[in-house]
């Protein structure tokens, strides 16, 4: 097969989706055309906005910073990274070893912090106590309160995560199935609160498989390893079940993830109003009640 732009024979990707053959040069600029596009459209960034990049050292992640930095590189936005040790084994130290590499060859700042430090217990520990959650649900609402923090200390407007299109179409269908309304609504591009900094979604449009695809053909360090954890989670048996949908019907993520645009905006007509937000009476930061839902887990498990 040919590449589709420029008719070269060194083909590395076929798109179902759309029928394209690609080869590594028009592939590349594909990708980068197609997040930038999508940051213009969303309005993800505005000229001199400091961007922090949440970096783990994956395939995602590293994915955003390469491409964002082509924003730094034209003085558009000022970039630095945020990265987060979770306390996972040797998965987490080897992950932060390719981000502080990455971030070291691009010349980008880069903060850590860790779980251990601001709550004292790591997520191998609490998982060690045999907790009545999985370890997913702890992992994910620790790290969001460590990023939302330091990303105010830090005087950051926007916070950048790896978010592909394959991990948003999960997210709906969990919360579909769940019934959560209120994740529902706040899935999209962009999550906005008064009492957050902004969260953004640079590669929301791009299929994992492209992102895969797009850190090799770059050769940009990444950390392939899956977390542990993971193997067990709700999101990887939806996830699973979504890869073998797409075998057969090559456009059901973006089909999907256009649906729910759809009935998103319904839901947020029907439900008009924000949820009034107050102090964390334990930590001050923003909480629907009296303790925010990380400091419930931490209570949860004697934290």
């Amino acid at each position: 097969m040919l590449c589709t732009k420029c008719g070269s024979r060194n083909v590395i990707i076929h798109r179902r989706y759309s029928g394209q053959y690609l080869c590594k040069e028009c592939f590349i600029k594909a990708i980068q055309k197609k997040v930038l596009k999508e940051i213009k459209k969303y309005k993800l960034i505005k000229k001199s906005d400091k961007v922090l990049v949440a970096l783990s050292g994956g395939k995602d992640s590293t994915t955003v910073l390469d491409i964002l930095s082509i924003l730094a590189e034209r003085n558009i936005i000022e970039l630095e990274v945020i990265t987060i040790d979770e306390g996972i084994g040797d998965y987490r130290k080897k992950g932060i070893e390719y981000a502080s590499k990455t971030c070291k060859e691009l010349g980008i700042p880069q903060h850590i912090f860790s779980f251990k430090k601001h709550f004292k217990v790591t997520i191998d520990e609490i998982m060690a106590s045999k907790p009545p959650r999985k370890a997913c649900t702890y992992c994910g609402v620790l790290r969001r309160w460590i990023i939302n923090k330091e990303a105010e200390k830090l005087g950051a407007d926007k916070i950048a995560t790896g978010h592909n299109l394959d991990d948003e179409v999960q997210a709906i269908v969990m919360n579909y199935l769940e019934g959560n309304i209120e994740n529902l609504i706040r899935i999209g591009p962009t999550t906005y609160s008064q009492k957050f900094v902004t969260k953004i979604k640079p590669l929301r449009e791009i299929p994992e498989e492209e992102v895969t695809a797009y850190a090799m053909a770059k050769g940009l360090n990444v950390h392939l390893e899956e977390c542990p954890y993971r193997k067990t989670s709700f999101r990887k048996k939806i996830g699973t079940i979504l890869t073998k949908l797409s075998e057969d019907h090559p456009t059901i993520l973006y089909s999907t993830l256009r649906g729910h645009e759809k009935i998103r905006k319904a839901l947020k007509k029907e439900l008009e109003g924000e949820s009034i937000l107050r102090a964390c009476i334990r930590c001050g930061q923003p909480a629907a009640q009296d303790l925010c839902r990380a400091c419930t887990l931490l209570n949860e498990i004697g934290g």
